[in-house]
């Protein structure tokens, strides 16, 4: 396998055999936030609805290839409603994270772009203008959670909702909320049994006092006494030395890279759904590879990669990746 393919994720994913991937970790271009530069890409719907109907559309031909025990993990970040002037081809909501990209805006779409917060940059009208569609000005769009419930919808199990805390998030020079320092990552699977194997984080010191003391307080032989300190019954706490199975709150600081565009996720956001989804020696997918951070991380992990990625540019960068990893395990 190991290769990225240029085109249309979708015609793409037509073309693969039925249950031929072992995992699947990517993350979609935002709605409504970034141009990507390239014609026929994924975000710039003019309504929320249409974006996840075409992303879900997207993954249920993942769901297709994605073998029965197979893993599903989705990175996806929400958006603000803006009711701006509205512009010329109907484009809204468009955020980018530098006055340069307003200005890449206002030549592209030919209309003046508004600055909101943190330098970013906001255009639209008001969502769903005509579609009956529409969320009141300066609210939450509520994106990743209408893209899990319709996931749900069309059959997908939501194992989990993890959420990625950046300590390092971008600062934001709005007053009347508070800033955003976490995306949401899905955890999907297509049947009831699946491959996961289990990721154990260190026991902190404070569990491990609090499991001495329990143990001294308590009486293990007598199960169903009544505590002295709390009239609870007597339990006896004994900890995994290996550690607890790991939580659903991952702190990762974002992490750039010179050449990538500027949607790069970090590898230790990503290496944790690889271990724990994906066997040694399988294949891992990611229908939107952008700088190639799922196939670094797959292959530096002894798992295979296959990308699909619009842009012929990003492909170069993620090749110049994967060649540049040293010591490689196969």
């Amino acid at each position: 396998m190991n290769k990225i393919i240029q085109g249309d994720s979708l015609e793409i994913l037509k073309t693969l055999e039925s249950e031929s991937i072992d995992c699947v970790i990517t993350s979609p271009p935002y709605w409504a936030l970034r141009d990507y530069g390239v014609e026929g890409q994924l975000g710039l719907e003019p309504t929320f609805q249409e974006y996840i109907t075409k992303l879900c559309d997207i993954f249920d031909e993942v769901k297709r290839v994605l073998k029965k025990e197979g893993t599903c993990w989705v990175n996806l970040g929400d958006t603000y409603s803006s009711q701006s002037s509205y512009s010329e081809n109907g484009r809204q909501g468009f955020e980018a994270k530098t006055d340069n990209m307003v200005k890449i805006m206002e030549k592209r779409f030919n209309h003046q772009a508004d600055v909101d917060y943190g330098g970013k940059a906001r255009r639209g009208s008001k969502l769903g203008r005509g579609r009956g569609a529409s969320v009141p000005e300066k609210s939450l769009c509520q994106i990743p959670s209408r893209f899990a419930i319709e996931m749900s919808n069309r059959g997908w199990i939501l194992r989990n909702e993890i959420i990625w805390h950046k300590p390092n998030c971008m600062p934001s020079s709005a007053t009347d909320r508070f800033t955003v320092d976490f995306e949401k990552v899905f955890f999907f699977v297509k049947s009831k049994k699946y491959y996961f194997e289990q990721i154990l984080e260190p026991n902190s010191e404070v569990s491990i006092q609090r499991a001495e003391y329990e143990n001294r307080r308590e009486n293990p032989s007598s199960i169903g006494s009544k505590s002295e300190s709390y009239g609870m019954p007597a339990r006896f706490v004994k900890l995994n030395p290996e550690g607890h199975n790991k939580r659903t709150v991952w702190t990762v600081n974002t992490k750039g890279y010179s050449e990538a565009h500027f949607a790069t996720y970090p590898e230790k956001l990503i290496e944790p759904m690889i271990l724990a989804g994906c066997p040694v020696g399988g294949v891992c997918m990611d229908i939107f590879m952008g700088a190639g951070t799922t196939a670094v991380v797959a292959k530096k992990n002894n798992r295979n990669y296959f990308g699909i990625e619009l842009n012929p540019e990003y492909i170069k960068i993620a090749e110049t990746r994967i060649t540049g990893i040293t010591n490689p395990l196969f």
